[in-house]
């Protein structure tokens, strides 16, 4: 997986899920630069708070935009896609990225820890590393951080909200009876 360098301007349009609903942010060629659940309270999800950061702000997209995204999506939670098919446009430093290219290619069902993720990068002693590129992703779902478990068998930081993390895990049948949620 690559990712291509964002070109503003940058636009949102809201998606339902059935784990609530998702802001998606697409760049003028229409590459995913962000997805985000968004949270209850009208607080600016991560990736509104990151391209803030970058000095750029939103519009609305154009629903000609959204609806890939959108469509994937509703496949993915109906059990009828397993991988995704779309232009993808993070902002993130070179490690970052390869992080992200690695997580994609975690196949769905299927959890690693921080620490496998850091030995399959050849870099084993950088599974904290790992962890905070893990965090800093701004694609959740289709970038599957949610895939990354803690090495004590606990469901571990996810920028969702940890119930929507095991609810994915579950979705694709990659989260055994065994590991816990940490608390």
């Amino acid at each position: 997986m690559t990712f291509a360098e964002p070109v503003p301007p940058i636009t949102a349009g809201r998606i339902d899920t059935p784990l609530g609903p998702m802001l998606a942010l697409v760049d003028a060629r229409g590459a995913l630069v962000g997805l985000d659940f968004e949270g209850s309270d009208g607080t600016p999800t991560f990736s509104q708070r990151r391209l803030a950061r970058e000095g750029l702000q939103t519009g609305p997209a154009d629903a000609a935009l959204i609806r890939p995204i959108a469509e994937q999506l509703a496949e993915y939670f109906a059990g009828r896609r397993r991988e995704f098919d779309l232009p993808l446009a993070p902002f993130g430093t070179p490690f970052q990225r390869r992080v992200w290219a690695a997580l994609c290619a975690i196949p769905c069902g299927t959890a690693l820890t921080y620490r496998d993720m850091a030995l399959q990068l050849d870099r084993p002693q950088a599974a904290r590393a790992v962890g905070a590129a893990n965090g800093a992703n701004p694609i959740s779902v289709i970038v599957p951080c949610h895939r990354l478990v803690g090495s004590d068998g606990t469901l571990t930081a996810y920028g969702g909200g940890l119930h929507r993390k095991a609810a994915l895990l579950e979705l694709e049948g990659a989260r055994p009876a065994t590991l816990s949620l940490a608390v």
